[in-house]
């Protein structure tokens, strides 16, 4: 769970330290070839991601973390493009919720394809976060980016917008309080849990 804004500044400050050693030993086993964006990619999902998502209670399988919230799960899956290539990739970030009562194997680990309500991650984020980091379909990387940047804007964009948002759906009402703003997934939630009387 997030914790004040002095440990959210060390957990950040941790994650650079973590990416710096990771980047710089790359760096040295490729004898200073350049990365690729798809490489770039792989640093910021193991670099960032699963460790934030980690420390905030989330499990993973693949590009798909979750965690459980009782009679729902909260699911965040990264999607890449058909159109990537080794040297520009594109992806965007698939955010909802799981009800239990709608999915066919409770014991199997939630994936997409579970989500009863279906945003992207820029849902999440305030008109204040754009960055050029930031495309219409969700982030890109390409050969050129300056990877610690990325990291450092992906991190403020989950750490500041995405998951505080997503620590107060702690109930079933919480869910619906908060998808009323998204008209066509706040109804849909409500027909399920109407259906499934929770």
């Amino acid at each position: 769970m997030p914790g004040t804004l002095s440990n959210d500044m060390n957990l950040f400050n941790n994650f650079f330290d973590i990416f710096r050693k990771a980047y710089f030993t790359k760096e040295i086993a490729h004898n200073n070839d350049v990365i690729t964006a798809k490489e770039k990619q792989s640093i910021v999902i193991k670099t960032c991601l699963k460790t934030t998502l980690k420390q905030h209670g989330y499990l993973t399988n693949s590009q798909t973390w979750w965690r459980d919230q009782g009679d729902f799960f909260i699911i965040i899956n990264l999607q890449n493009f058909s159109w990537n290539t080794k040297n520009d990739v594109t992806f965007c970030f698939n955010i909802g919720i799981a009800l239990k009562s709608r999915m066919k194997d409770v014991l199997k680990k939630p994936s997409y394809f579970d989500l009863t309500t279906h945003t992207r991650g820029g849902a999440y984020l305030s008109d204040s976060r754009k960055n050029i980091h930031r495309v219409e379909t969700g982030y890109i990387i390409k050969s050129n980016t300056d990877v610690e940047d990325f990291i450092k804007e992906l991190s403020v964009d989950f750490e500041t917008e995405i998951l505080p948002k997503l620590d107060k759906l702690k109930t079933i009402n919480d869910c619906v309080e908060y998808y009323e703003q998204f008209p066509f997934w706040g109804d849909h939630l409500k027909r399920m849990i109407n259906r499934d009387s929770l």
